[in-house]
């Protein structure tokens, strides 16, 4: 790696904010020779033309020998953004691979086949003739072959071990502050009549320990194994075939990877299982700090690493996570240029969102929407409902309230389309969305309000959370928690001279804030510290629908920032219980 090329190698003509003092922080900490360097870049500072700066200082060829590794990989677990950089005319020279079924088959009568079911995946000694021409191997090849290779963090870990995607000099990974939590939810096993193709064939018994785990695993990969070979012995396969081959492919080397891990000495890997009944159902076999899993598939992928995000809120905890040692990773901070008076934050807390306090306050939070509403009549906003039961009851009440015309909704199944057409259209609709926290671009009158409806904690049902907790680890919890808020803040206000305004509804937000001060970045925190109340109108049902598509026709009232501040009627009262259980038992 030759970081004093990173000046040549930013894309853009022209530098803004802090985007040049930023390049010279991560060249000298690549210089006092960290192999790994944390940039905390906040929403808005460029954090992909970085990226790109960063991996164009990769070895070249030319002053390589032959055994060194050379150029870079780009990397984000966020298909959003892999489609944001597909789509920069300054990140054009980054060369996007995505996983087979992205990629159509072009033979004749396959046009609607994806190439991991094309004949190709499916008769045994198949030679393609077009194989030269197949939109998949084609964009593999000159993946493989250019500096710099881009692809989705799955399709990069998957590719571990590959003779294609090899090592290379440099890699980087955008989005990277929830590199731990993607990594487990990689090597975790879901084992269920949906990913299991064999599951009526095999009992399934009470697994009451992680023993008893692997000695179900071992059974199940033999059994798996057989049903493999006799599809492999078939001269062609149907596509159900065939993804009943891959999977059961996939499914072997899971559980043989747990078991070898399990049975390591050396692994510093915890692994947890869940079995919902208890009596011989579905069940998830689970790793609790997957160091050993990340070391094979990320950090023997390069020799020098640039992990991106504005959310790796503390470093020590962060390198423990994904197995690094502090003293080796440099960090470099890139301040926020955006005015703080434009992405103000206001306390519309109306109670707890926990599971037992939820029917008293999530009426009183709809109530508060509408008068939101009122104050962005002619302006689009989105509500961060945390899961579908929140966004239904909110649906279901907006709708009694007569506004149910200027509110979309989305289901687990049309997300990214209905998304779309809410961003497409000119009315101020409001958007009840479900984990849209991260990585989805709210810039100018896209949207110019968001309400955040409950703190996002995580499940204690998971028997990972509940195993940390067990342990102590409330600092994680409150820490990750708090990294979503501030993911989620960043949605609404994309620029220096953007603005948008954050509405907390959930009063636990404030003892999250309390609890994570912490580990809060500068920049957020002076958001906390300007938080006030608004003053909204007087519930008024009526002038809430008026901006509505039906409405279309009336004149705009101007670009509302929230409304001054000033006395607040909606009744919320500012809870801070001191307990760390007050916001734990919450399951959904």
């Amino acid at each position: 790696m030759n970081p004093e090329r990173i000046f040549e190698e930013f894309p853009a003509p022209s530098y803004r904010g802090n985007q040049r003092d930023a390049l010279a922080d991560v060249r000298d900490a690549f210089e006092a020779g960290n192999d790994v360097v944390l940039v905390r870049a906040p929403t808005g500072s460029g954090k992909s033309l970085l990226a790109r700066a960063i991996a164009g200082c990769a070895r070249r060829p030319d002053d390589a020998a032959p055994s060194d590794a050379t150029g870079a990989y780009y990397t984000t677990p966020q298909v959003s953004q892999l489609d944001d950089v597909a789509a920069d005319a300054l990140l054009d020279d980054l060369k996007i691979i995505r996983g087979k079924r992205n990629y159509s088959c072009i033979l004749p009568g396959e046009k609607d086949t994806p190439v991991d079911r094309a004949p190709c995946a499916r008769e045994k000694g198949y030679d393609c003739s077009v194989k030269h021409r197949c939109p998949y191997f084609s964009d593999r090849a000159i993946a493989s072959n250019r500096e710099i290779a881009a692809m989705t963090l799955a399709y990069f870990m998957r590719t571990a071990g590959s003779e294609v995607f090899r090592k290379r000099d440099v890699v980087v990974v955008d989005e990277a502050h929830g590199l731990a939590e993607w990594a487990e939810m990689y090597a975790a096993i879901e084992l269920n009549p949906r990913t299991v193709p064999i599951w009526d064939d095999v009992d399934v018994p009470a697994v009451e320990s992680i023993d008893r785990a692997v000695r179900y695993a071992e059974r199940l990969s033999n059994v798996c194994e057989r049903e493999k070979d006799d599809l492999l012995a078939k001269q062609e396969l149907s596509p159900a075939e065939a993804a009943r081959r891959d999977r059961l492919q996939e499914l072997i080397s899971e559980l043989d990877w747990f078991v070898s891990d399990y049975r390591d000495p050396d692994s510093a890997t915890e692994w947890v299982v869940d079995q919902s009944d208890g009596t011989g159902g579905p069940l998830t076999i689970k790793p609790m700090n997957p160091e050993r899993y990340l070391a094979h598939t990320v950090w023997d992928r390069g020799n020098r690493f640039a992990l991106l995000s504005a959310t790796i809120l503390n470093k020590a905890a962060f390198c423990r996570q994904v197995g690094l040692d502090p003293e080796d990773v440099g960090l470099v901070d890139v301040g926020h240029t955006f005015p703080v008076e434009n992405r103000p934050l206001y306390d519309v807390t109306q109670g707890k969102m926990t599971y037992e306090h939820r029917d008293d306050t999530l009426p009183a939070i709809a109530r508060t929407l509408v008068r939101i509403m009122q104050a962005h009549p002619d302006e689009k906003g989105i509500v961060h409902a945390h899961s579908y039961a929140i966004q239904e009851r909110l649906a279901d009440s907006l709708a009694e309230f007569g506004v149910g015309d200027r509110v979309r909704a989305h289901d687990r199944e049309s997300r990214d389309a209905d998304l779309e057409a809410w961003k497409a259209t000119d009315d101020p609709d409001v958007f009840l969305s479900v984990k849209m926290e991260e990585a989805l671009d709210l810039h100018g009158d896209l949207a110019r309000w968001q309400v955040l409806c409950k703190a996002p904690f995580a499940n204690t049902g998971d028997s990972r959370v509940a195993h940390r907790l067990e342990q102590g680890q409330w600092a994680w919890y409150y820490r990750s928690a708090l990294r979503t808020v501030i993911q989620a803040c960043g949605r609404v206000v994309r620029s220096p001279d953007d603005f948008g305004a954050t509405y907390l509804a959930d009063s636990s937000l404030l003892q999250l804030f309390d609890r994570a001060r912490s580990d809060m970045p500068d920049w957020f925190a002076d958001q906390v510290d300007c938080m006030e109340r608004p003053g909204l109108p007087a519930f008024d049902p009526a002038d809430a629908g008026d901006g509505a598509s039906g409405h279309a026709g009336r004149s705009r009232r101007g670009r509302s920032r929230g409304g001054s501040a000033g006395t607040d009627d909606s009744g919320g009262s500012r809870d801070r219980e001191n307990s760390p259980m007050a916001d734990v038992w919450d399951v959904e």
